[in-house]
């Protein structure tokens, strides 16, 4: 797809570091990156014929301007040769996000931390748009790591041809290597009675890629949560299954985006493998 990257800006640290990533995942994958402010305004503050991001007249729209400032700032530094627009969406985030990643390549956002095993709705934003949103979704939090490996895994035990090249195209940039966790449907992570090997399709394309797949123990949810401590990245496949109630229920990809300790993308699926 050749879609821009979406990034949701809210001027907090966390969009900021949603920012840096967005503008490398535009650089590698050569398309613009697109900075998104959403604004809540209550519809009876905004009269007739006055912009909703501008209910009060001039001078309202001041904090989303700086937002989307200090965002592409951040972006020409982490990518200066990425080409960047922005835009004001008036909504709820999570709903004008999801509209927008429609014809996305990549949509993009930072998550608040809360405890690891505490209450809270970490990355609630994130499974939202990995569930309905038109496009695969990146969730960022802490800072880049320069090291480790980028684990892959799926919701149904089979990993899709679009996660496998995503996470291999990602290792390629990053020159590490993927570990394979898919121990659902899989004996030491091959897959078995005949089933299609999306991995092992994609050696030749990224054949400086090293692959590794451990034998998983005690689940595969319980293996990526605990991968992702020393991971760069975790890259979870998945498919639509009616909607977001639905796809809320596959386990792997919303305990990652809920309790792992590195960015996590969602990739979305689509048709067979082959």
């Amino acid at each position: 797809m050749s879609g821009p990257v979406l990034v949701g800006v809210d001027g907090s640290a966390t969009s900021l570091a949603a920012v840096e990533a967005a503008a490398r995942e535009a650089d590698r994958l050569g398309v613009e990156l697109r900075l998104a402010h959403a604004c809540e305004w209550p519809a009876a503050s905004v009269s007739p014929g006055v912009p909703p991001w501008d209910p009060g007249g001039s001078g309202s729209r001041g904090p989303a301007s700086s937002a989307l400032t200090a965002a592409e700032r951040r972006a020409r530094g982490a990518a200066p040769g990425v080409r960047v627009t922005h835009t004001v969406l008036m909504g709820e985030p999570a709903s004008v996000l999801e509209t927008e990643s429609h014809g996305s390549s990549l949509i993009v956002v930072g998550s608040r931390p809360v405890s690891r095993f505490g209450s809270g709705r970490r990355g609630s934003v994130a499974s939202r748009l990995a569930a309905g949103g038109g496009s695969p979704v990146l969730m960022v939090r802490g800072g880049p790591l320069e090291a480790g490996p980028i684990v892959l895994a799926c919701d149904d035990g089979q990993v899709g041809r679009q996660a496998a090249e995503f996470a291999l195209a990602e290792a390629s940039a990053r020159e590490t290597d993927v570990v394979v966790l898919n121990g659902s449907a899989t004996r030491n992570g091959r897959p078995q009675d005949g089933r299609y090997d999306s991995v092992a399709a994609l050696r030749e394309k990224y054949w400086d890629v090293p692959v590794r797949r451990p034998r998983v123990r005690g689940g595969t949810r319980r293996a990526v949560i605990e991968a992702s401590t020393h991971a760069q990245l975790v890259v979870v496949g998945t498919r639509h299954r009616g909607g977001w109630p639905a796809a809320l229920r596959a386990t792997i990809s919303r305990a990652a985006l809920r309790h792992a300790d590195c960015p996590v993308a969602v990739i979305h699926e689509e048709g067979t493998n082959r």
